[in-house]
């Protein structure tokens, strides 16, 4: 019997500004209707918890955006990451967490692996005392002042910085609760 794995689906700019509305109830069901079991949401701005016995990351990620876009008539860039790779993301974080408040410290999650080349052209100095750090197919972002007000987050969201990646960002509670969420099957 193939071993079950409990993964996170992190969905990028669904129910923002009254866009892109996809109802956390109907993605449950589509979810469940692909296979897939335990599903769960977390809040309404794209998160879901479920466990599977096929797949990878990456052919879950496609099967979920293909199966959104014939249900809902829009195209949605999905980022799949299992337990342990949330665990080691939210362990590894170079800034103290327990000190900040959540909305001070997000993790963007990339599609794909990205080096430093990529954020060559940011002088670091200028955005001080916000700051960014690289992690495994992420970045950590320090915005003392939130992510709404953050000028080094505007810059890191530029799609030259971006080109040929999925990027999604989540603040450090919801960083912390899909870690919860993933740790055990329901």
């Amino acid at each position: 019997m193939p071993m079950t794995t409990t993964y996170a689906a992190l969905l990028r700019g669904i129910n923002v500004g009254g866009k892109k509305k996809l109802p956390m109830a109907e993605l449950r069901q589509l979810m469940d209707g692909l296979g897939h079991g335990d599903v769960r949401t977390h809040l309404q701005s794209g998160q879901a918890i479920f466990t599977t016995a096929h797949g990878d990351e990456e052919s879950l990620a496609a099967e979920l955006t293909q199966a959104i876009e014939k249900q809902f008539g829009f195209p949605v860039d999905v980022i799949v990451r299992d337990h342990a790779y949330l665990a080691a993301i939210a362990a590894a974080c170079p800034f103290p967490a327990a000190d900040l408040e959540p909305k001070q410290l997000h993790v963007t999650y990339f599609s794909t692996p990205v080096d430093a080349d990529r954020f060559a052209e940011i002088d670091r100095d200028t955005y001080l005392p916000e700051a960014f750090r690289l992690g495994d197919r992420a970045l950590y972002l320090y915005a003392p002042d939130g992510l709404g007000r953050s000028k080094l987050a505007e810059h890191l969201a530029k799609p030259r910085i971006n080109k040929g990646l999925i990027a999604t960002t989540r603040n450090w509670n919801t960083v912390s609760k899909l870690v919860d969420l993933t740790a055990t099957p329901v």
